[in-house]
């Protein structure tokens, strides 16, 4: 029962698009984002009511500034990223002037790179 079928290609294959980059990347910095929302109150009962520069929070564990820095630093470009694509995809949607898939990708390219 041998068919001379051809077989789908692998994904190494194509090319990654922006049209397919922009969603997923889009995604994933929504679910980095809800995860911070979520996990972030965790901290709270080991600060208080007091910020970070609190200096008996920082001595608890030599490496947790660098961790809470990073994890900011992450989470502002997390959150720039995904304002930047929702005002990308807005614009998007009430374009007149994109009328082909060319100034789509265009529009698509000038804007976030």
């Amino acid at each position: 029962m041998l068919t001379n079928r051809p077989l789908p290609p692998h994904l190494t294959i194509y090319k990654p698009q922006l049209t397919s980059t922009f969603p997923i990347s889009h995604r994933i910095s929504g679910a980095f984002l809800a995860t911070m929302v979520l996990f972030s109150p965790l901290l709270c009962p080991k600060m208080g009511l007091i910020s970070f520069t609190y200096e008996n929070f920082y001595q608890s564990s030599p490496s947790l500034p660098k961790f809470i820095l990073s994890a900011v630093d992450l989470t502002t470009l997390a959150l720039c990223y995904h304002m930047s694509n929702g005002v990308r995809h807005l614009w998007r949607d009430f374009a007149v002037r994109l009328t082909s898939f060319l100034d789509i990708y265009r529009f698509d390219s000038w804007f976030c790179y």
